[in-house]
C-alpha cells in the first residue's frame, strides 16, 4: 500500500507540474532549438502518425551527449551480433538527439523520453512497442519501469552505476525508487561496488561487464589534426575539459595569478548554451580570447596563437581538443559534482589531473592514479601547479601520456559482454544472421 501511494502522488506531482515542465524546455529552447522539436514525444504522442514496417524494435535510452556517446559503443556491439537489428533511440537532452542522430540506420526511429506520467508512458509503449529496453547508466523512472512491466516489456539498466551519495539518496524515497528497481530485468554494472549497491537497492540482478567508455575510440582524424596545430605552437596546451558552472570562474582567477609566461588555455564548458557565458567570463579578466567557432576551415591563425585563451565552443570535437593539449584538467571534478568522462582524454594520450570530486568515475579514477595516467589535486591552484610541474618535465609528461592510453586499452570489452547479455533476453528467439527471417514478437 505504501509503495502504490507513493508512485500515486509522484505521478500526481508530475501531472501538476506538465505546464512548467513544457515551459522549461521552451524557454531552453532560446539557445537550444533542439529543446522545441517535437514537443508532442515529450508527452508520449509519436510525430509520426504510423509506426514504420518491421518488427518491433530494440530500444535504447541514452539522456544526454555522454550517456549517448557511451551508447555508441553498446550499439555498434550489438549489431555486429545482430546485423538485423531495428533500433529505436530516446534521448532527454538537445545535444544528445543531435549526437544521437549519427548512430541511425534504415528503419530505425529517434524520439523523446516521455515525461514519466503514466499516460505518456503508456502512450508511448502503444506507439513503438519495442520488444526490449535498455536505459543507460542512472535511468530510473517509476512509472517507465512499472508501465514497462505491465506491458511485458524486459527493461534492461546498462553501463549501469550508483554512487554511495546516490545510493544513500535513494534510500529516503525507497517507497518508490525500489519497486522500480525490482522491475528491472537485469542492471550490468560497472564495478562490483556498483553491483552490489544496486542490489541493495532492489535490483533483482546485477552482472559486473565493466564501463562502455573504455570501448569508445577517439576520432583519429580529429586527433591528428589536433597535433598538427599543437605542432605550429610555441608554447605548452592546457585544456580545461567539460567544465561546469562556477568552476570556470575560479579557474580563470587561478589562472591570472600564475607568473608569465604561461602555457595557452583551452577551455571547453560541457554545456554549449554557456559558450557565451564562458566568452564573457575571459574577457571580464581581460585575457585575450579566440573562439573555435570563428576559426578559419584550415585552423588557428597566427592572431588566434597570440590569444591567452582559446575557448572550444563547438560539439563533437573533443579528440581534436585533446590532441592540442599537453594535460587535462577534468570539469565536474572541481565541484561537488563527481567528474565527467576522462577516459577519453587518457584514450587520446593526454594525462589527466583530477579535482577531489569523482564519486561518478571513482574505480576509474583509482585505477589511472595508480597507473601513473592521472594526479588528484584538491583546487585549482593546485591543480595547475601540478600541470605545469608535468609540463616542466617531458619524460614525466611522456610517461603518463603512454600510460594514459595504456589505462585506456587495458580496459576495453565491456561493450561486447553487455550486448551479449541484453541480446539473451530477447522476448523470442531469434535466427542466426542468414538463416531466415527473425521471429520477433
Amino acid at each position: 500500500m505504501k509503495r502504490a501511494l507513493a508512485r500515486a502522488a509522484y505521478s500526481s506531482l508530475l501531472r501538476l507540474a506538465t505546464p512548467l515542465y513544457l515551459a522549461r524546455l521552451w524557454w531552453r529552447g532560446r539557445r537550444e532549438p533542439g529543446y522545441r522539436l517535437a514537443l508532442g514525444e515529450r508527452l508520449g504522442r509519436a510525430s509520426a502518425a504510423v509506426r514504420p514496417p518491421g518488427p518491433p524494435p530494440l530500444w535504447v535510452h541514452a539522456v544526454s551527449l555522454g550517456e549517448t556517446r557511451a551508447a555508441a559503443a553498446l550499439v555498434e556491439a550489438l549489431r555486429a551480433a545482430q546485423p538485423d537489428l531495428r533500433l529505436l533511440l530516446t534521448h532527454g537532452t538537445a545535444t544528445g538527439r543531435a549526437a544521437g542522430a549519427s548512430l541511425l540506420r534504415a528503419g530505425d526511429q529517434q524520439a523523446w523520453l516521455p515525461y514519466d506520467t503514466p499516460g505518456a508512458v503508456r502512450r508511448f509503449l502503444r506507439h513503438h512497442r519495442p520488444a526490449l529496453g535498455v536505459l543507460m547508466e542512472t535511468e530510473i523512472w517509476p512509472n517507465l519501469l512499472h508501465e514497462t512491466s505491465l506491458a511485458g516489456v524486459p527493461m534492461v539498466l546498462a553501463n549501469a552505476r550508483l554512487s554511495e551519495r546516490s545510493a544513500a539518496k535513494g534510500q529516503r524515497l525507497s517507497a518508490l525508487l525500489q519497486p522500480a528497481g525490482e522491475r528491472l530485468a537485469v542492471a550490468l554494472a560497472q564495478t562490483e561496488a556498483d553491483a552490489e549497491r544496486l542490489r541493495a537497492a532492489g535490483v533483482p540482478r546485477a552482472d559486473v561487464c565493466g564501463n562502455l567508455k573504455y570501448d569508445l575510440r577517439p576520432d583519429e582524424a580529429q586527433r591528428s589534426v589536433g597535433r598538427a596545430w599543437r605542432a605550429t605552437l610555441a608554447r605548452p596546451v592546457i585544456v580545461a575539459a567539460s567544465t561546469r558552472e562556477g568552476e570556470e570562474a575560479d579557474l580563470l582567477a587561478a589562472w591570472v595569478a600564475l607568473p608569465a609566461p604561461r602555457p595557452l588555455l583551452l577551455l571547453v564548458p560541457r554545456h554549449p548554451q554557456r559558450f557565451d557565458e564562458v566568452a564573457s567570463l575571459i574577457d571580464a579578466r581581460g585575457l585575450r580570447l579566440s573562439r573555435r567557432s570563428l576559426w578559419p576551415e584550415q585552423g588557428p591563425t597566427a592572431d588566434d596563437h597570440r590569444a591567452d585563451v582559446w575557448l572550444g565552443d563547438t560539439v563533437g570535437e573533443m579528440a581534436l581538443y585533446y590532441g592540442v593539449a599537453d594535460v587535462s584538467l577534468q570539469g565536474g571534478s572541481f565541484k561537488p559534482l563527481g567528474a565527467h568522462n576522462f577516459i577519453e582524454a587518457a584514450a587520446c594520450g593526454c594525462p589527466v589531473v583530477l579535482g577531489p570530486s569523482v564519486f561518478n568515475f571513482a574505480d576509474a579514477a583509482e585505477q589511472a592514479l595508480a597507473a601513473g595516467a592521472a594526479w588528484q589535486e584538491p583546487d585549482w591552484p593546485s591543480a595547475l601547479a601540478r600541470a605545469q610541474a608535468v609540463l616542466a618535465d617531458e619524460p614525466v609528461r611522456q610517461r603518463a601520456a603512454c600510460a594514459a592510453e595504456a589505462f585506456a586499452a587495458v580496459h576495453r570489452g565491456a561493450a561486447a559482454k553487455m550486448a551479449a547479455r541484453i541480446l539473451a533476453l530477447w522476448p523470442t528467439p531469434r535466427l542466426q544472421p542468414g538463416r531466415g527471417a527473425p521471429a520477433i514478437g
